[in-house]
């Protein structure tokens, strides 16, 4: 039991670290949380700067890599078995957690895409990849990527019990399902503009 909590708090930990924040703060000496939509991730981070937009998205995605990753290292699968799913997507969701709310940060953090991204290209790959295409449609035809990131990470669970990509693990396909929910919740203001006509679409000058 010791054990498990003790993964949990280092995936958390992994997860909250806030690169978009400390990426502006480093190059441009600004607080981004002070700018557009007052986010830390990579989206609003682009604003300032594509260039650290890019490395922020890629960051963020390699901490929730990371958190899997080092579950299975600290698992120690070489004794005999695999890491179960369950514990994967709970590494996964941890990750996410501590990204959505950040200690360092007063828990005001991101909104999880990335990291769950990250986290689940190495759990759930073949349901990463129809999410990511139902995402890339929807931003096609829509021009929103907030609306393609809400439907796509709506998708995803759905696409997991599909696909059988759980390990058939009631537990794992909780805590995937759990994930998608938080980051959904997390775009509660993207709705709310979605509803109401105010939301940027990619390629308005004002966005």
């Amino acid at each position: 039991m010791l054990g498990v909590i003790l993964v949990a708090a280092l995936c958390y930990l992994l997860g909250s670290i806030p690169f978009g924040y400390l990426l502006v703060r480093f190059f441009h000496g600004q607080d981004v949380r002070l700018s557009g939509s007052g986010n830390i991730g990579a989206t609003n981070v682009s604003r300032k700067s594509p260039a650290l937009g890019l490395l922020t998205l890629i960051l963020d995605a390699l901490k929730g890599t990371a958190a899997v990753k080092l579950t299975v290292f600290l698992s120690n699968p070489a004794r005999g078995g695999g890491v179960p799913y369950a514990a994967l997507s709970m590494a996964a969701l941890c990750a996410v957690l501590g990204h959505l709310f950040p200690v360092w940060l007063k828990f005001r953090g991101g909104k999880g895409v990335a990291t769950a991204l990250g986290s689940f290209a190495v759990i759930a790959p073949k349901a990463l990849l129809v999410a990511a295409i139902v995402f890339l449609l929807i931003v096609i035809v829509f021009r929103f990527v907030s609306l393609g990131s809400i439907i796509a990470v709506g998708c995803f669970p759905l696409a997991v019990y599909v696909l059988h990509d759980y390990g058939n693990s009631p537990l794992a396909l909780m805590c995937m399902s759990a994930t998608s929910l938080l980051i959904i919740g997390r775009h509660h203001a993207n709705i709310r503009r979605l509803f109401t006509g105010t939301e940027h679409r990619i390629g308005d000058k004002s966005a």
